[in-house]
């Protein structure tokens, strides 16, 4: 499934949700308020000083709805200006200006980082009107140059912010195609796996006619037994293909389940160019169904690959993989040192991830205790998906 986001028309709650109020949010409250106090109380030609108290106290209020509440926030914190402007051309009093007022830069990045495309185009109308009005009741002091500066400088943040907003947004996109890929690689793994299983209980069904035909009852029986174990196995498989949510309609082509024979051969030769890579399992590790021996195939070629790209000075990686009860347990270690900021947003890892949690697993990846990268993975035995 492919979806595309409309900047004009998706609300950004579809992509990202706003984070919460944190403690920058309300040190920032504090330095507008500050700002503006400190304005009323050290600048003599300040018109109206009561006023800047009332204003820096709105701006900074403003900031602290800017994320859940853009339009809002900007509609007060530019309405609130343009009062201003407007009151002192009927009244004939100086123009008021309020340094603290460069808090409605941050208004207009926050409009159009959070907001919708129709709150943006409503709230950029309140900010130039708010602009129109101060050039226009200051035009005594404001030269045109002065006044495009101004609006270039009012433009800045809602281009900042938009293009924010857009990276996001292309990023989340990318993230969910390969969520997708690792769902439908599964399917069509699981797919074959089924195949066989129905390939299975179709000669076997073929068999026990022979025999029943013949007269051998045991024979027979014996058939019905296989064809029982053959049809459990493939239903069971088949729920993993409905969990796996295989996109409909679109055409991809058939790979090989792969194994724990795969994993053996990630294994590399002392002396073979990059990193060596060593191969080691213990535990109870037969009759793990073939959907997890490829998931745990797929997360252990997926973090070689990484360490082999991105572990700086790695000499070594070592896979393990464990058989304990219930799970089976992978882990991936390097002794190299990992470039967090490549490997920690990598689309790899997302993979990984979804094709572990597909199948009712836990993922972690990071940093190891000491040196390098470590990548683990834990799935159910019965591979049940979540």
């Amino acid at each position: 499934m492919n979806r595309t986001y409309d900047w004009l028309e998706t609300n950004p709650d579809d992509v990202e949700k706003p984070p919460a109020r944190v403690a920058r949010d309300w040190a920032l409250f504090a330095l507008i308020l500050g700002i503006a106090v400190a304005e009323v109380a050290f600048i003599d030609e300040m018109a109206w000083r009561w006023l800047g108290v009332v204003v820096g106290l709105i701006l900074a209020f403003a900031t602290l709805w800017r994320r859940t509440r853009p339009l809002p926030s900007v509609a007060l914190g530019f309405g609130a200006f343009m009062a201003v402007d407007l009151a002192t051309t009927v009244a004939g009093a100086e123009s008021f200006f309020l340094n603290a007022g460069v808090a409605v830069l941050v208004l207009m990045y926050a409009l159009f980082r959070w907001g919708t495309g129709r709150q943006a185009a409503i709230g950029s109308l309140i900010a130039l009107a708010e602009w129109a009005v101060s050039v226009t009741t200051d035009a005594g002091s404001t030269s045109a140059t002065d006044a495009i500066v101004g609006l270039l400088v009012l433009l800045f943040p809602a281009a900042l912010g938009a293009s924010v907003r857009y990276r996001r947004i292309v990023r989340n996109q990318q993230f969910e195609r390969v969520r997708l890929h690792e769902r439908d690689a599964l399917a069509r793994e699981l797919h074959d796996t089924v195949a066989h299983h129905v390939s299975a209980i179709a000669i076997q069904a073929q068999a026990g006619q022979v025999l029943a035909t013949a007269g051998d009852v045991a024979g027979a029986g014996q058939s019905l037994s296989l064809i029982e174990k053959q049809a459990t196995l493939s239903l069971t498989e088949m729920r993993s293909v409905v969990a796996a949510l295989r996109r409909a309609g679109e055409a991809s082509e058939m790979s090989v389940a792969r194994g724990f024979g795969d994993i053996q051969d990630l294994a590399t030769p002392e002396g073979a160019p990059g990193p060596r890579v060593q191969v080691e399992m213990r535990g109870e590790l037969d009759d793990l169904r073939p959907g997890v021996q490829a998931a745990l195939f797929r997360v252990a070629q997926e973090a070689v690959t990484n360490v082999k790209l991105h572990a700086a000075s790695a000499t070594r990686a070592c896979v393990r993989i464990s058989g304990e009860g219930d799970t089976v347990s992978l882990s991936v270690t390097d002794d190299g040192e990992p470039i967090l900021g490549a490997r920690a947003s990598g689309y790899g890892i997302t993979g990984m991830e979804e094709r572990v949690t597909l199948l009712g697993g836990t993922f972690e990846a990071g940093p190891g205790r000491e040196r390098g990268w470590t990548v683990r993975a834990t799935i159910p035995r019965s591979g049940r998906p979540t």
